[in-house]
């Protein structure tokens, strides 16, 4: 069995709703949603929040003088999830590719809406004068290819068209789901019992986010939203987001091997992550579960290792 580069995911940024530098953010980090996935010879960006500013000096740093291919994959348009975009230092070079693909996300499309955060009087310089080769795609299909790399997308429970996406490499899965709100506590908490219609309410909120867990089912790593605890959770129904302990419940039910914490509240300061992250981890044990819970922060990097000849020879 030939031996194979490693596939590898980065963390550029974590946090979700608004960038949040300082001390008492530095060890998770405050830059917006963006993570780096290496696969198969493909260079596989997931949003551009702040954290795609990191990424790209990073990349400028290592490839030098050489050309940069890369596709960047776009949840939804929410502006933590675009606002690193114009600091991209990658598309500002001629000898680069960059292919954007997402879904629709504002009336007139993906490229409207990541050039209009760049028009006059919010921004010097407009997409048109970015020197590097940008093509935007819109995609209309939920399963696509990337080079070797097998992508399927999903729409998730929050405000606007959102998706999430799992990418099938060949040392596994990675699912991304930074933006999503549990179909069924959502329900449970606004529709009341003598509602005449909320068995049947319940019944279909808990069918969607069964569907979910079908979707990420038996993944290597599943990133995904973590924003608040339970408490919190109260005050923000029906705002696009889940609780910690919900996110635990959909890892266990989907049975993946490594969780993520991700999209930090913006009023989260780092030992209020670590705490959330000490809960998920009992959460997880008192189910018997050996799943790995992990709490999301900028520059970690998760590698997945191709199987042995050993284990290789017993799938």
């Amino acid at each position: 069995m030939k031996d194979h580069p490693k596939i590898k995911v980065t963390f550029w940024g974590v946090r979700g709703s608004i960038p949040t530098p300082g001390p008492a953010t530095a060890f998770y980090g405050g830059n917006t949603s963006c993570v780096e996935v290496r696969a198969d010879g493909e260079l596989i960006v997931l949003d551009a929040g702040t954290g795609i500013r990191p990424l790209g000096l990073q990349l400028v740093s290592e490839f030098k003088d050489k050309p940069i291919s890369l596709t960047l994959l776009m949840t939804h348009t929410h502006w933590d999830h675009i606002q690193g975009f114009p600091f991209f230092v990658p598309a500002y070079n001629p000898k680069n590719k960059l292919r954007i693909l997402g879904y629709e996300g504002a009336r007139e499309g993906l490229g409207s809406t990541l050039s209009s955060q760049m028009e006059s009087p919010y921004f010097p310089i407009s997409l048109q004068e970015m020197p590097g080769y940008i093509a935007f795609q819109e995609l209309k299909n939920l399963d696509f290819t990337i080079g070797k790399v097998r992508v399927q997308a999903a729409f998730m429970n929050h405000p606007g068209i959102c998706v999430g996406y799992r990418l099938f490499t060949s040392a596994g899965s990675v699912a991304y789901l930074p933006d999503n709100e549990s179909f069924l506590r959502l329900k449970s908490k606004i529709n009341s019992e003598s509602d005449q219609h909320y068995a049947e309410t319940l019944a279909y909120a808990r069918s969607q986010d069964e569907k979910l867990a079908d979707f990420v089912r038996g993944a290597d790593i599943l990133i995904t939203d973590s924003q608040y605890d339970a408490a919190e959770y109260a005050s923000h129904i029906g705002w696009g987001h889940t609780c910690v302990d919900d996110s635990v419940a959909f890892a266990l039910s989907a049975r993946v091997k490594r969780l993520y914490l991700f999209h930090h509240d913006p009023g989260h300061e780092d030992a209020k992550i670590s705490q959330m992250e000490g809960h998920a981890r009992d959460l997880a044990a008192q189910q018997g579960s050996k799943l790995h819970v992990e709490a999301a922060r900028e520059g970690l990097e998760v590698v997945l290792h191709h199987p042995t000849k050993a284990a290789a020879s017993k799938l």
